[in-house]
C-alpha cells in the first residue's frame, strides 16, 4: 500500500506563490487522477461558514472537484484508515443539478431552476499539508482539501424547503456534537451555489447537468477515525449516516 503523508505548506516554500498558481497545481492534481481513470462527477465549495473559517484560520470560499472515486452511497463503510491522512467530517446539503450553469451573472433563482434536487450529505475532507497548517493558497493547491463524501438515501425538491432557515443536527458515536442551519453558510447554500457558478465562470468553467455539487459546511469540523459513526439530520431534507473504517 502506498503510504500517505503530509507536505510542509506551500505558503512556506514558495514566498510569492498566488491563488492562480494553487488553482493551476490542483487543476494538474485533477487532470492526473483523470489520466489514470477517475471521472469527474461535481464540484464542492469549501471554508463557506465562519465555524469553518475560524477553525482553519482561512477567511475566502475555494473550491475543488470531485471524482467518481471520492463518492460513497448511504450504508457504505467509509474507508477513510486506507485513503486519507488527516479526516475531518462535516454536514452539507448536496445539490444535484439537471441543468448547466455558467456565470458570470448567476443569481440565486438560476441555481433553484438548474437543480433538480437536494440531498443531505457527509464530506470527509482531508490535508495533505502538516497538521493542517494552512492559507488560501495551500487549501485551492490541494483541490480544496478534497477527500471522501457520502450522500443520504433521500432527494428533496429545493423549492419546497427554506434552505437559509433549515436546521442540521450532527451526531457522533450516538451523542449531538453540532448544531448549525442554512444561513451558516455565506447566508444560504444557495447563496454558495451562485458564489461557484460565477467564480468558475471566470475560468470558463461550467457547473454541468448532472453533477454533485457540495455546497459546504453548517458546522464545524470534526476529527474522526476508524471506528466512529456519525449521522446528520437537516430539516425538510432528510438525513444521512456514516461508518467509518
Amino acid at each position: 500500500m502506498q503510504q500517505l503523508q503530509t507536505l510542509r505548506p506551500f505558503t512556506e516554500r514558495y514566498d510569492d506563490i498566488t491563488i492562480e498558481d494553487a488553482y493551476n497545481i490542483s487543476l494538474r492534481m485533477i487532470e492526473r487522477r483523470v489520466e489514470a481513470g477517475e471521472t469527474i462527477i461535481g464540484k464542492k465549495i469549501g471554508v463557506t461558514s465562519k465555524a469553518v473559517q475560524n477553525m482553519l484560520n482561512v477567511h475566502q470560499p475555494d473550491f475543488g472537484y470531485l471524482t467518481d472515486k471520492m463518492a460513497y452511497s448511504q450504508g457504505q463503510e467509509m474507508p477513510i484508515s486506507e485513503q486519507l491522512i488527516q479526516p475531518k467530517a462535516e454536514g452539507e446539503i448536496a445539490f444535484i443539478l439537471k441543468k448547466d450553469l455558467m456565470g458570470p451573472g448567476v443569481t440565486n433563482a438560476d441555481v433553484l431552476a438548474a437543480t433538480d434536487c437536494v440531498i443531505p450529505c457527509f464530506e470527509v475532507v482531508d490535508s495533505r499539508i502538516e497538521n493542517w497548517q494552512i492559507k488560501i493558497q495551500d487549501t485551492v493547491a490541494d483541490n480544496a482539501s478534497c477527500g471522501l463524501f457520502i450522500l443520504g438515501d433521500k432527494a428533496v425538491d429545493p423549492r419546497k424547503v427554506d434552505l437559509a432557515t433549515c436546521g442540521m443536527v450532527v451526531e457522533k458515536n450516538g451523542s449531538v456534537i453540532s448544531t448549525g442551519a442554512g444561513a451558516a453558510a455565506l447566508g444560504s447554500p444557495v447563496n454558495c451555489v451562485a458564489w461557484l457558478a460565477n467564480t468558475l465562470g471566470e475560468f470558463g468553467i461550467p457547473l454541468k447537468a448532472g453533477e454533485v455539487i457540495l455546497s459546504g459546511s453548517l458546522v464545524p469540523l470534526e476529527p474522526v477515525q476508524a471506528g466512529d459513526h456519525m449521522s446528520v439530520s437537516i430539516g425538510g431534507i432528510g438525513s444521512a449516516s456514516v461508518r467509518f473504517v
